[in-house]
């Protein structure tokens, strides 16, 4: 199976699809985990699922700068990260500080990992690629339950209410993962206004919630589509079993390096950069204590060690070469 992204229309209505499949990629990032700490099955599935879905994302808006997927609160996953480049590459990881109770099915609520005490937030971050001088990332935040503060116990159901709060757009969202794929299925009301709008209407998108007939039915057979059929099921089955009655048009699936890929944006020179930050004394007494500094990236797996000899280099003010030399792992 090849990791690749779907999009399609569905011809003269006000609605578009995405469908991804995570495949080979999404078993690089658990590898490069499991390189140094396993996570539980049920933090791996979230990581797919938010993985999926920051990819649909990413490919919806195709902004130019980082989409970042932020789910934290007081549970005993104290914070999940999904993070998509412009180019489809992906990385995710989480900080765990407790335990998780058992489960016989491997998946867990968020009410149960991450919002134990009804505090827990969902944040989506847009971080331009080249910033203006001042300029700071967009950022939206969301807590983890709906509108009559009823828990929201599923990403695709924060990640709903996130559109809907703010874009105004109706959106279905079908998301799963195990170890061998992270998929997900897009659903999305067309805006109203701009080149976006296929039926040529004058309301408005606030206007338009939960009452557009065409989106409403496709949502609704959307919606019958069940997690083992999404992980298991290929893209044409998918389409085809959900919408054939529909009238649609497919693009071609992106897929290798035009598509989703795991990619990592950690280097041994931004590490260094961090270190510096620091600051010489603080360094030296790292160095003191452990001989060397080892800088793990919580991301991909990667090892950076920097010995006297490097830390030196780190605060030599011209020098011909990224700092540190020859210790990566």
């Amino acid at each position: 199976m090849t990791t690749e992204l779907h999009k399609f229309l569905f011809d003269g209505l006000p609605v578009r699809g995405m469908l991804v499949r995570l495949t080979d990629s999404w078993q690089e990032v658990l590898r490069r985990r499991d390189a140094s700490e396993t996570f539980e099955e049920p933090v791996r599935q979230l990581l797919g699922e938010m993985a999926a879905a920051g990819v649909l994302m990413q490919s919806n808006i195709q902004f130019n700068g980082a989409v970042v997927l932020q789910i934290f609160g007081d549970g005993p996953v104290k914070v999940a990260v999904a993070e998509v480049q412009p180019d489809l590459g992906f990385r995710a990881t989480a900080k765990v500080v407790g335990e998780l109770p058992s489960t016989d099915s491997g998946h867990l609520p968020l009410d149960v990992m991450v919002n134990v005490g009804g505090e827990g937030r969902c944040a989506i971050t847009l971080d331009p690629q080249n910033r203006m001088p001042g300029q700071q990332p967009y950022q939206g935040v969301v807590p983890l339950h709906g509108d009559k503060r009823e828990p929201l116990l599923q990403l695709s159901e924060v990640l709903e209410h996130y559109m809907l709060q703010s874009e105004q757009l109706d959106t279905k969202l079908i998301l799963a993962a195990n170890d061998s794929i992270a998929a997900g299925l897009l659903i999305q009301r067309l805006p109203m206004e701009g080149t976006g709008n296929l039926a040529g209407g004058q309301r408005s998108d606030e206007d338009e919630i939960g009452l557009n007939e065409a989106y409403n039915r496709i949502a609704y057979l959307a919606a019958t589509l069940t997690r083992e059929e999404l992980l298991t099921l290929d893209a044409d089955t998918i389409l085809r079993r959900l919408f054939w009655e529909e009238d649609i048009i497919r693009f071609d699936p992106m897929k290798g390096l035009e598509g989703p890929h795991f990619a990592c944006t950690c280097s041994r020179e931004r590490v260094g950069t961090m270190l510096r930050n620091l600051g010489r004394e603080e360094v030296e007494s790292i160095l003191t204590e452990q001989a060397q500094i080892d800088v793990g990236c919580e991301f991909c797996g990667e090892h950076y060690r920097f010995d006297a000899v490097d830390a030196a280099e780190l605060f030599t003010e011209t020098t011909d070469h990224p700092p540190g030399s020859k210790s990566l792992q």
